[in-house]
């Protein structure tokens, strides 16, 4: 996978490759499906299409529209069903049910992780006498990921029952808008800064949420909360220290770097809000998989279309096949991880969860040293330490504020936690 060589990433042959640019582009193929959508709905609500509407066209308005507003009535109505607890007799099926879970996640997004540095930093049909091409258009990645994972997730809730679908249709769109932009700053931003570096920048996003919390919401947080967000900000520091400019190029953090990082940050955490918000009404995971990715598929191709992007990168993966088994496995990887994720927190929980998506990060960040030459610093590999301990020390510690809080008298709550 590490063939061919690797082109400086702030190198750019004009405006139109320039990230900002391409963002603005991409923007406005968004908007030219998000304002007439806007504008008809406001049409149908504005004539009470609900209660006056008829024909065959009728349904199709209603749950686009409207939905059936039904919603969760208590909290513990929420998306999932309720966790099968382990028992004596299960244990060992138990262990192989983790072992499957743990397996699989590491699998699928160690793989994606590779694949997706493969994809994004280095070029394709390169020879004696030819540099080769390096593929640009990030769009059209989060185009195949999300045909992928919009086709196993319609599978999935046409070969299994359901829960009544109760949600507009449109509501999806807002985090569909915002997870294809998430994941477009995701992949450019491989363009300026190493793999490592964008493992430990989202592995330090609890510090904004925290802020934002703080700020926005006037939440209170636990000392070790504190303490976890403060080791976190020294270990990235301490890594992002460690890299000067006179060493190997890809581990030079440059400006655009950073503000996509944080662009993904942002939307990503737009992202989850709403998707929480959403899950009021009684759906499943797989369900807000699917909805999302109908408007994410949509949003893409009708952007690419408008761009001409869509042809230019098919003329792209004819002239490289080896590239086409990359976007293809990069998609099946994401699509199977968003499938594992689901099935680890049904049958284990978040915390497990959590410490297997840590973990992962860890190894990628060894897997993207090993296979592309990263160069770490001891300093720099004190502060990954540092960083991975304090995730630790997090999961940890809410594990043992959940079973505090279970023992607490009726009336008395736990300080709020991110």
């Amino acid at each position: 996978m590490a063939t061919g060589e690797e082109m400086p990433p702030a190198l750019q042959d004009s405006w139109g490759d320039f990230w900002l640019f391409r963002f603005f582009i991409n923007a406005a193929g968004y908007a030219s499906i998000v304002i007439p959508g806007f504008l008809l709905i406001q049409y149908f609500k504005r004539r009470n299409y609900l209660e006056t509407g008829r024909g065959i066209c009728f349904p199709v308005i209603k749950s686009c529209v409207f939905g059936s507003e039904v919603k969760s009535v208590h909290p513990e109505d929420g998306s999932l069903p309720p966790r099968v607890e382990p028992t004596e007799s299960s244990t060992a099926r138990q262990v192989l049910k983790l072992l499957f879970c743990a397996v699989g996640l590491q699998v699928s997004y160690l793989t994606w992780g590779v694949l997706q540095e493969r994809v994004m930093t280095r070029t394709y049909g390169a020879t004696e006498t030819d540099p080769g091409e390096k593929f640009k258009d990030s769009q059209f990645l989060v185009f195949m990921n999300r045909i992928l994972a919009f086709t196993v997730a319609g599978l999935y809730c046409a070969l299994t029952k359901q829960p009544r679908h109760g949600a507009a249709m449109y509501k999806y769109s807002f985090a569909s808008l915002s997870n294809i932009l998430s994941s477009w700053c995701q992949y450019e931003a491989l363009k300026y800064i190493s793999f490592p570096t964008q493992v430990l920048a989202k592995a330090s996003k609890v510090i904004p949420v925290m802020m934002m919390g703080k700020l926005v919401s006037h939440k209170s947080y636990e000392y070790w909360e504190y303490l976890t967000a403060a080791l976190i900000s020294v270990g990235v520091s301490m890594f992002l220290l460690s890299s000067a400019p006179n060493r190997h190029v890809s581990t030079v953090t440059t400006f655009s770097g950073i503000v996509l990082l944080a662009g993904y940050i942002v939307f990503d955490s737009f992202t989850s809000n709403w998707q929480d918000a959403l899950f009021a009404y009684k759906m499943s995971p797989v369900q807000m998989m699917f909805g999302v990715n109908v408007f994410s598929c949509l949003f893409t191709v009708g952007s690419l279309l408008e761009q001409g992007a869509l042809l230019e990168s098919v003329h792209f993966m004819a002239r490289h096949s080896e590239f086409t088994a990359h976007a293809v496995l990069l998609s099946v990887c994401s699509a199977c991880g968003q499938l594992f994720i689901f099935y680890t927190i049904n049958q284990f929980g978040a915390a497990v969860f959590t410490i297997i998506m840590t973990l992962r990060q860890a190894f990628a960040i060894l897997l993207s040293c090993l296979i592309y030459g990263h160069t770490v610093t001891v300093v720099g590999g004190l502060g990954i330490a540092v960083v991975f301990m304090a995730l630790f020390l997090r999961v940890y510690a809410r594990s043992r504020m959940k079973k505090r809080s279970k023992k607490l008298p009726p009336g008395e709550t736990p300080v709020q936690k991110v």
